[in-house]
């Protein structure tokens, strides 16, 4: 018999972000900045941030949209993680969320050896540019359990 892998959708999806989130805290490159204290996660948001370990789960969650996805990009992850803004008496619109957070931790991710940054190949349709998980990076996050 052969042994099988654990795959990242093995685990219920809000349990396997909080364990990745906390392995991600014993990786030396990821560090949460000073300014994360105090910036809000986007536009729409009234408040900065009150989670202690903001940081880490939004850093297991983009991890875990590269791992599914294959490649993503700053903006389509801006996109993702969008919110209503409330404007008074104008009815809500949908406002991308802050690109300062997500382009620092794919810096972090890209400094561990998680992810590596594609290009676009001319000539070639449906390849686009963004991040994509490295060997390590998937193994990182498929020895999860």
């Amino acid at each position: 018999m052969t042994e099988r892998k654990n795959l990242v959708y093995e685990i219920e999806p809000q349990e396997y972000n909080l364990k990745l989130a906390a392995a991600l805290k014993n990786v030396s490159e990821f560090q949460e900045p000073e300014w994360a204290k105090f910036i809000k996660s986007s536009s729409s948001k009234e408040r900065p941030i009150e989670d202690i370990d903001f940081w880490y789960k939004r850093a297991a969650s983009i991890l875990k949209q590269i791992y599914k996805k294959k490649v993503v990009g700053v903006n389509r992850l801006r996109t993702k993680y969008g919110s209503k803004k409330n404007r008074g008496m104008k009815p809500e619109r949908f406002v991308k969320s802050g690109g300062k957070i997500i382009r620092t931790v794919l810096q972090q991710a890209d400094k561990a050896g998680f992810t590596e940054s594609v290009k676009d190949v001319k000539g070639l349709k449906g390849k686009r540019m963004g991040r994509k998980l490295t060997e390590k990076g998937r193994k990182f996050m498929e020895e999860i359990k």
